[in-house]
């Protein structure tokens, strides 16, 4: 016999053992990447200009954090959750993705954890930001992945690709901390808020972050391919791109050659029209920026223009970004 009572209290216990399931994630996420997240604290002119937060990678003094927390910073100080303390230093800094690596030379001991192909994130995973927010010393923020593959501004401009959006609140401090899956997994880096907006925040993928890394221990900074042009975003007219036989709508126009680089080796010349790279679509001075990557540094690339309304293409030896 049916009793609404019974009911109630069956799911009302299902609730509760819900309730009881995600709260047990999100500690056990914690207890897990909690005691690698640092404050980090800068001053400038022996006076202090910021807090934010970081991730200790390694136990050789490795550090991870946000370009905008430490650039330009005099002196950096790393706090642990267990009150551990050091000075540091900027190891690199890469501005366009808002990532810096730190080494301190101080023991800091830490769990090392891992980070999680940010390619296989599915919307609706538990995300858990861990940071400094406002100053308030190793702050839980928990929610969901909310979007993937946003793409966002830094301070240089430069667009940000791949960045996971997620409603886990974050406030100023909680920038350089990590994002964290149910299993204490890093996910992203914490990075941006969009001011006045309710819940939307961003961190810059894991793969990202971890190509950032890469390239700053193997290289002292961050490397990109140039093809030697100057070049604005243009909209191609609808009679040129039927005459050209090109689907996409707009390119970029380069405005000026580098003397002697590598477009004007190649006979690239201002008012050419870049519609590809190596036959992936160049809409505009974003997609060319994306494209021309550490992959493509010092080696031959296609480049596909318009010139006078008729498709031409180009072998050029890139250069390094300087």
């Amino acid at each position: 016999m049916y009793n609404a009572e019974t009911e109630a209290a069956a799911l009302g216990n299902s609730e509760a053992e819900l309730l009881d399931a995600y709260s047990t994630t999100v500690i056990n996420a914690i207890e897990r990447a909690g005691p690698a997240v640092v404050q980090v604290a800068v001053s400038k002119n022996g006076r202090p200009s910021g807090i934010g937060s970081g991730l200790i990678l390694a136990s050789d003094g490795i550090v991870m954090t946000n370009s905008h927390v430490v650039h330009g910073a005099g002196e950096i100080t790393l706090t642990t959750a267990d009150g551990q303390k050091g000075t540091a230093r900027i190891l690199g800094d890469d501005p366009h993705t808002d990532i810096a690596v730190l080494r301190t030379d101080s023991v800091l001991t830490a769990p090392s954890l891992d980070f999680f192909d940010s390619r296989k994130l599915k919307r609706g995973q538990i995300a858990v930001a861990l940071g400094n927010p406002l100053g308030f010393e190793q702050t839980v923020t928990s929610g969901i992945v909310s979007a993937l593959g946003r793409s966002m501004r830094s301070g240089t401009g430069r667009l940000i690709d791949d960045v996971v959006q997620t409603d886990a609140a974050l406030n100023p401090g909680n920038s350089g901390g990590p994002l964290v899956d149910a299993a204490g997994r890093v996910i992203g880096i914490n990075t941006a808020i969009i001011p006045g907006a309710q819940g939307i925040c961003f961190s810059v993928a894991a793969n990202t972050a971890l190509d950032v890394l890469t390239q700053i221990l193997r290289y002292g900074k961050v490397r990109r391919a140039s093809l030697g042009i100057e070049g604005a975003s243009t909209e191609i007219p609808r009679h040129v791109a039927r005459f050209a036989g090109v689907q996409q709508a707009a390119g970029v126009r380069v405005m000026n050659v580098i003397k002697d680089g590598p477009a004007a080796g190649a006979d690239i010349r201002p008012g050419d029209l870049v519609i590809a790279l190596d036959g992936q679509p160049v809409e505009g001075v974003d997609d060319l920026l994306r494209l021309l990557n550490h992959q493509r540094t010092r080696m031959e690339v296609k480049v596909s223009l318009l010139r006078r309304g008729e498709r031409r293409e180009r072998w050029v030896m890139t250069d390094e970004r300087r």
